[in-house]
C-alpha cells in the first residue's frame, strides 16, 4: 500500500498553486534564517514542512517517513550547504538548487527521474555529513552514513518494483557503514570530502547504472566492462595515491 501522504498533495486548482508557492518560499525562508544566524530554526522549518507525515493514522507514520526520507535529507543538506557557504552568492545558489528540487525533481515520476532523485539525495547526504559533522565520533559517522546509503538505495529500488528492495537496501547501507568504520580510523580528507565519500560515490553510481541498464535490457557486455573499469580505476587511484596517515590530504 502506498503511503497516505500522497492523498494530501493537491492535484489541481488553487490548492496546487499554494503548494507550489510554499515550495518556492521554503528555500527563501531557510536562506533568510541562515543569514540572520538562525540555522537551527531553518532546519526546524524544513522538518516542519513535512507535517503531512503525521497527518494520517499513526500506523502509516513509518511508511510516510520512509517515503519522505529522501526529501528530508535533501532539505537538511541544503541548509547545511547554506551555512557552510562562504558568501551570499553561494548561499543563493543553494536556494535555487533547493527550489529546483522541490518544484521540478521531487514531484517527477518514472524510473529515470526516481533514480535521479535517489542519486541526488545520496550525494547531498554524504557531502552534508562530511561538512556539517566532520568532527563527529566515529560511531555517529558510521550510523549516519549507513542510514544515508539505506534511504537512497530504498528510494532507488522502489522505482523498479524490486522484490528484494529491503534486502538490497540493507546490504548497501551495511557496506557504507562498514567502509566508513574501516576508513574512519585513518581520517583521510581531500579538502572537505572524506575518503569514504569519494569511494562510495563512484561505487554507488556505478552499481546503480548497471542495475538500471540491466533492468531496461540495455546492458551489453562492452558497456558493463566500461562501467566496471571506470569504477575499479577510480577506486584504485584513490587507494593508491592516498597518504595513509592521520591528517588532511
Amino acid at each position: 500500500m502506498r503511503p497516505l501522504i500522497n492523498k494530501l498533495k493537491p492535484a489541481s486548482g488553487f490548492s496546487k498553486v499554494l503548494h507550489i508557492g510554499f515550495n518556492v518560499l521554503l528555500p527563501l525562508a531557510a536562506f533568510i534564517l541562515v543569514r540572520i544566524d538562525f540555522a537551527q530554526l531553518a532546519l526546524l522549518v524544513v522538518l516542519l514542512s513535512k507535517w503531512r507525515i503525521i497527518a494520517v493514522r499513526p500506523r502509516f507514520w513509518l511508511a510516510n517517513l520512509r517515503a519522505n526520507a529522501v526529501d528530508i535529507m535533501v532539505g537538511v543538506s541544503m541548509v547545511i550547504f547554506m551555512v557552510a557557504a562562504s558568501d551570499q552568492m553561494f548561499q543563493l545558489f543553494w536556494v535555487v538548487v533547493y527550489g529546483l528540487w522541490l518544484t521540478l525533481l521531487k514531484p517527477a515520476s518514472g524510473m529515470a527521474m526516481v533514480a535521479l532523485q535517489a542519486g541526488f539525495s545520496f550525494i547531498c547526504g554524504l557531502m552534508a555529513l562530511s561538512i556539517g559533522w566532520d568532527a563527529a565520533p566515529l560511531y555517529g559517522l558510521v550510523l549516519l552514513t549507513g542510514g544515508i546509503c539505506y534511504v537512497s538505495a530504498h528510494h532507488f529500488f522502489d522505482a523498479f518494483d524490486e522484490p528484494h528492495t529491503r534486502l538490497l537496501s540493507y546490504i548497501w547501507g551495511y557496506f557504507g557503514a562498514a567502509l566508513t568504520w574501516v576508513l574512519g580510523h585513518w581520517l583521510l580528507f581531500y579538502g572537505l570530502i572524506p575518503q569514504n565519500t569519494l569511494l562510495l560515490l563512484p561505487l554507488g553510481y556505478g552499481l546503480a547504472t548497471l542495475y538500471y541498464l540491466d533492468h531496461r535490457d540495455r546492458l551489453s557486455k562492452n558497456v558493463r566492462r566500461q562501467i566496471l573499469f571506470i569504477m575499479v580505476a577510480v577506486v584504485s587511484i584513490i587507494i593508491i595515491f592516498s597518504d595513509w596517515g592521520n591528517k588532511i590530504v
